[in-house]
């Protein structure tokens, strides 16, 4: 790394860090010399995540959360700070997920589940870091869009209007608090990135290996090797004059549309 993409010291929360995305995103910043505040609502989980910090030997927090409690979000924030002293970077990753649904039978509740725990959980996370970076006169919030949701991906309506409107939350946030020296951007990996090909779901399959059948770098990305790198450059001084973009993490997939 060099000085201006380095995160050494820097206190970042990643919300749903037991696995997947978030996972490889916090075991990236923290090898990178980043204190990390891990979240997830499944204990055992939550568990494992923080033994493989330890044992890396790395400054932690880890705290069972969940994104659709704002209470809960605010609480996060405040035992981040109340253990480091400040907090430098919000990753807003968490967010539950629908099964293949055809538009016509979204319900309410599906709606509402996608909604609370996407653009509302990252909304609450915002509101919740704002003033702390603003004090600070520094700040990186990197929120989390879908590949999928940008191409209108079929059978995910709620996915998708939930990841848009992400999106156009990061943008506002983006114009409103530049101001404070907060930068605010959002990265859309492919919408089923680091999801294990389904045997039991033959929709889900047909869409897994369509994704992948023409996309100029054929694979899935790795959360880890692959995604993480853009976020911690999103993370860091090297980002000081980059704010409301989308980036896209997709292995070029946007192209295909």
């Amino acid at each position: 790394m060099t000085v201006d993409d380095d995160v050494s010291g820097k206190v970042v929360i990643v919300t749903g860090a037991t696995r997947g995305i978030g996972k490889g995103l916090a075991l990236h910043l923290a090898k990178g010399g980043a204190h990390v505040v891990v979240t997830g609502r499944k204990p055992e989980r939550l568990e494992a995540m923080a033994d493989e910090l330890d044992a890396l030997g790395v400054e932690h927090l880890a705290m069972t959360s969940n994104v659709a409690d704002r209470q809960g979000c605010g609480d996060l924030v405040a035992a981040t700070v109340e253990r480091f002293g400040r907090v430098d970077g919000l990753v807003a990753n968490a967010q539950t997920f629908r099964s293949v649904t055809p538009l016509e039978d979204v319900t309410e509740g599906d709606m509402d589940l996608l909604y609370d725990t996407g653009p509302k959980g990252t909304l609450w996370l915002m509101q919740a870091v704002f003033p702390h970076m603003r004090d600070q006169g520094w700040g990186r919030i990197v929120t989390m869009g879908s590949n999928g949701a940008l191409n209108g991906a079929a059978g995910y309506g709620p996915y998708v209007a939930s990841k848009e409107a992400i999106r156009g939350l990061t943008r506002v946030a983006a114009r409103e608090w530049g101001r404070h020296g907060i930068v605010v951007n959002c990265v859309c990996p492919v919408s089923v990135a680091h999801r294990t090909p389904p045997t039991d779901d033959p929709k889900r399959a047909e869409i897994f290996a369509a994704t992948f059948a023409n996309q100029p770098i054929a694979r899935d990305g790795d959360a880890e090797d692959d995604i993480a790198p853009i976020v911690t450059f999103l993370l860091s001084d090297a980002c000081r004059y980059m704010t409301g973009q989308t980036l896209m993490a997709d292995g070029g997939a946007i192209m295909l549309h």
